[in-house]
């Protein structure tokens, strides 16, 4: 009888991620719904830890704009991120997303975050490179140690818990159902067979633009 309690109180989250607006730039939105605190999650941090692949960064300059406005809260590991290397030079990101509580109930966390796609290698003959986006990890800590041992573990995460101002805390790793696997962000690339065009194009623009700097300094400059 006693594990027939247990598993009855040890009710999966129901974890939901989506990809909003279309190319580079899109937002990561992710919905986590509890399942093991009671009716009421009141007094528990919640966070997304999400590992990004290559081919998908934060900027961690749009980042620390956006906490200084009080719109997301996160943490970036590692916190010095190129944004300017392709994917096939860049590493794996690990994202930990502090969610808010979803007024409308009372078990509801949700959270956004802006990610970029990287520029990838010319294709053969698809325009698009897919990147896959694993489901997030679900964190939990709860000031008042309500959190079943049964149902809960303890995970290694070296964050504070959200508006904790001194000293760490213990995150609880949540068993989680998907409401989908993973997400797939579709990056456009270019094709290899217009490289020749594209640097002839390039050349072009470029001696075209410098020469019309240098009519201009030539015209409106003033030499001594």
């Amino acid at each position: 009888c006693a594990v027939l309690v247990v598993q009855a109180a040890c009710r999966d989250a129901i974890v939901t991620q989506e990809l909003l607006k279309e190319g580079f730039h899109r937002d990561l939105l992710v919905k986590v719904e509890l399942g093991a605190v009671g009716e009421d999650a009141g007094g528990c941090a919640v966070a997304a830890r999400a590992r990004l692949p290559p081919g998908i960064y934060v900027d961690p300059y749009e980042l620390a704009s956006l906490q200084q406005h009080n719109l997301t809260k996160a943490v970036l590991i590692p916190d010095v991120i190129d944004v300017e290397a392709p994917e096939y030079l860049a590493t794996n990101l690990l994202v930990l997303l502090y969610m808010e509580p979803d007024p409308r109930c009372s078990r509801c966390f949700r959270a956004a975050l802006p990610v970029h796609g990287r520029y990838h290698r010319p294709a053969e003959e698809s325009e698009e490179a897919l990147v896959v986006l694993k489901s997030p990890e679900v964190l939990v800590c709860c000031c008042d140690n309500r959190l079943s041992a049964e149902c809960w573990k303890p995970a290694e995460v070296e964050a504070p818990c959200s508006g904790q101002t001194v000293g760490p805390c213990q995150w609880y790793s949540v068993t989680h159902k998907l409401a989908y696997e993973e997400s797939i962000l579709q990056v456009p690339v270019g094709l290899r067979q217009h490289g020749s065009f594209v640097c002839v194009v390039t050349l072009l623009t470029t001696v075209l633009c410098s020469g019309l700097i240098l009519a201009a300094v030539c015209k409106y400059g003033h030499f001594s």
